[in-house]
């Protein structure tokens, strides 16, 4: 069962530094004491605390920091969507685990220790060190027991996922037919006969406006409508009321200067030649001579390493990116390869460099310098991080003090703005679908606005968490109840609407016609098809599956042959198809077939996953908090 780690150890160091990354910036002790007794879902009776929620949260911003670097833009955390779909995928890994738990999978501990011993980053000049294992994981803030819990979990969930994806089989005859038809060419021309050529045709009368207005009435009511005043506490705010000494902050940044350095790291690629641990002098010496010949062809034309590296290279790992290793720095590589590839200039082949893996032949590709730490750079950077300090220890208290006070002074806001140093602000007209502003266009603050008490009394709303750490309260100031528009106010707009509706059928009507006069025989000369273009599965040219769908329908024996359809967004898709050119009747070459069939299994594969994954979801027992997240 642990096949699939022995094939991916190079995947799975991945993993395990990426996972490193984020303890290593936020720690365990980030969280505020009150996030261990609060969850924000519960699957199957287990519940997914507001601590992992949030950990989860600083995984995925440190992961997105990392792979876009200075495009991260920190308000993609605030994205609903985005802090939706990190609970959705901790509420899939605990469905997963329950279900391999269910199906019985089960990991030995021989063999989950094996695997550990066989992960890089635990070893020292290609050896397990277990001071190295638990330095790395004490770093991380993890014990032995928890990563080991957390390993062979992934590795049951793995297995489980595995066992959907690897029982697809697509048969021989479907996989040649679909890559037949993906590769049969159309030539085509197109007329889009649009809707807007005959807006000045479509006049509709008073009796089709009235029409119009009497059974649409209720898209032209304005909605109940009210204008707020609020306040917003936020951990932001509290903090840029707080004095931070120079002293302090100089004494911050030398004590945590290597938080804000980065270290020199390079990149390499490599081909290497491995040689097993009980090998002989006599073996050892053949796998040198082979790996000295290809050092030879490599230092001769440099730029075959790539080519060179997939087809020969015995690290799977980084032999399919043409020897690739990516950007590491000191402490990721065992030393021996590390030390040569440190000494190296831009573009230098090394070789051959003797590590407990084998023999390696090195290209240095790059060379990313030192960042080192300058204060006056960091200086206001490490001021904020101060005063947020100062405040996040307190923030619960005065956030709980916030919502007392608006409630217990519930007509009027000025007592809390005052005993916080707050702006009151107002909003414009809002409506129960307003996006805007953004702290008061939230569900839970527009149920809170447009409630009876909020509307009917003007009592203050409770104070509603928004966002992480920030808290909003409101009271209203206007109100407006749904009202209706009369015709007159109106009519341009039915006008208008009524105008694209008959212009679009008219458009339709005349295109269907013209294809019926071009399919029974009517000469084309006078129309003006444009340019011609060659469309298939394969190279869509901007053509849609639909239109592709059409035309394999179309009797195509005589040619030129005629086809369309009504348009997506109105009017008429008129298609003449002057040529079909047919997938070659011979059998295809062996390579493009075997990876169209691979592609076309991923792809099954995937569909048959995703129901999977939504059919466990169906049968677990998911409750959400939406008020917790």
């Amino acid at each position: 069962m642990f096949d699939f780690v022995n094939r991916r150890k190079t995947i799975v160091q991945i993993v395990l530094l990426i996972a490193v990354l984020p303890f290593m910036f936020w720690g365990v002790q980030s969280y505020r004491s009150e996030s261990d007794t609060v969850y924000v879902a519960v699957v199957d009776g287990e519940e997914i605390s507001r601590r992992e929620y949030e950990q989860a949260l600083r995984n995925q911003q440190e992961n997105l920091r990392n792979m876009l670097g200075e495009d991260f833009d920190i308000k993609l955390m605030d994205d609903p969507e985005m802090r939706r779909a990190v609970l959705e995928n901790l509420i899939q890994k605990k469905i997963l685990r329950h279900e391999a738990g269910n199906v019985g999978l089960t990991v030995l501990d021989s063999r989950l220790a094996a695997e550990i011993q066989n992960i890089a980053f635990f070893q020292e000049e290609g050896k397990f060190s277990y001071q190295r294992y638990q330095d790395l994981l004490q770093r991380q803030g993890m014990t032995p027991a928890i990563f080991e819990a957390r390993l062979v979990n992934e590795i049951m969930e793995q297995q489980l996922l595995e066992g959907i994806t690897r029982s697809v089989v697509v048969p021989e005859i479907i996989a040649r037919n679909v890559l037949s038809l993906s590769e049969t060419q159309y030539e085509i021309n197109r007329i889009l006969i649009s809707p807007e050529q005959y807006v000045a045709q479509a006049e509709p009368d008073e009796a089709a406006i009235q029409d119009y207005y009497e059974s649409h009435y209720r898209d032209f009511m304005l909605p109940e409508r009210v204008r707020v005043e609020y306040i917003v506490l936020s951990l932001e705010e509290l903090a840029q009321q707080e004095q931070v000494s120079e002293q302090a902050i100089q004494a911050y940044f030398e004590e945590h200067r290597a938080e804000f350095e980065q270290p020199e790291e390079r990149r390499a690629s490599h081909i290497l030649f491995t040689v097993p641990a009980d090998a002989s002098e006599e073996e050892k010496a053949a796998v040198r001579t082979q790996a000295e010949q290809v050092l030879d062809q490599v230092q001769q034309d440099p730029d075959q390493l790539p080519a060179l590296a997939a087809e020969l290279s015995q690290d799977p790992g980084s032999a399919k990116m043409g020897g690739d290793l990516g950007f590491f720095s000191r402490g990721l590589m065992v030393k021996a390869f590390e030390d040569e590839v440190f000494q190296m200039e831009l573009d230098e082949i090394r070789g051959l460099v003797e590590t407990p893996f084998g023999f390696h032949i090195v290209k240095l590709t790059a060379i990313r310098e030192a960042d080192i730490a300058d204060f006056e750079d960091i200086r206001d950077h490490v001021e904020q991080q101060l005063k947020y300090q100062k405040v996040a220890d307190r923030f619960g208290e005065s956030a709980e003090d916030f919502s007392n006070i608006v409630y217990e002074q519930s007509d009027t806001l000025q007592l809390a703005a005052e005993m916080f140093n707050l702006p009151i602000q107002q909003s414009g007209w809002l409506d129960r679908k307003s996006k805007e502003p953004e702290l008061i266009a939230n569900e839970r603050m527009l149920q809170a606005i447009f409630s009876e008490n909020a509307i009917r009394d003007r009592l203050n709303t409770e104070a509603v968490e928004v966002k992480a750490d920030t808290i909003v309260a409101a009271r209203v100031l206007e109100h407006r109840p749904t009202s209706a528009q009369s015709i007159e106010l109106v009519r341009e707009q039915i006008i208008a609407r009524l105008q694209a509706q008959l212009a679009a059928e008219i458009a339709e009507k005349e295109g269907s016609e013209q294809l019926a006069r071009l399919q029974s025989g009517e000469t084309d000369e006078t129309m003006d098809w444009g340019e011609s273009v060659r469309v298939s599965y394969a190279q869509m040219q901007g053509v849609d599956v639909e239109t592709l769908r059409l035309l394999a329908q179309t009797e195509s024996s005589q040619l030129p042959a005629y086809t369309g359809a009504p348009a997506k967004h109105g009017g008429f898709d008129l298609i003449r198809i002057n040529q079909v050119i047919a997938a070659p009747t011979s059998e295809h070459d062996a390579s493009k077939y075997d990876a169209f069939l691979k592609q076309l299994q991923q792809v099954r594969g995937q569909e048959e996953l995703m129901a999977y994954l939504n059919g466990l979801r169906l049968r677990y027992d998911v409750k959400i908090r939406e008020e917790s997240f």
